[in-house]
């Protein structure tokens, strides 16, 4: 077979492509001082009307603990841009 101008092959398709790296996040644990590296899977970002209902959370991998941080304008965009799944938070009347 020989192959048409047009068309193009999965080698060439894909020789400009570079490596994916997974995207991972330091973070800490309030309860056991634990310091470790996370997924962006292991990570919920929620995003409310205010600052004060914008947080991230996670699970300690150390000690189980359910913890939750505040997350700021920076730490949204650097959250969602990692990938994090991202619940909206509607405010209720």
């Amino acid at each position: 077979m020989s192959e048409c101008a047009g068309e193009m092959t999965v080698a060439a398709a894909f020789a400009g492509m570079r490596r994916v790296v997974p995207v991972v996040f330091k973070a800490g644990c309030p309860d056991c001082r634990g310091r470790f590296e996370l997924a962006a899977s292991a990570l919920r970002l929620a995003i409310g009307a205010s600052s004060r209902t914008t947080f991230y959370s996670f699970t300690c991998p150390e000690c189980g603990a359910a913890v939750r941080k505040p997350a700021g304008e920076r730490i949204v965009e650097l959250l969602t841009g990692g990938g994090v799944s991202t619940l909206r938070l509607h405010p209720t009347v």
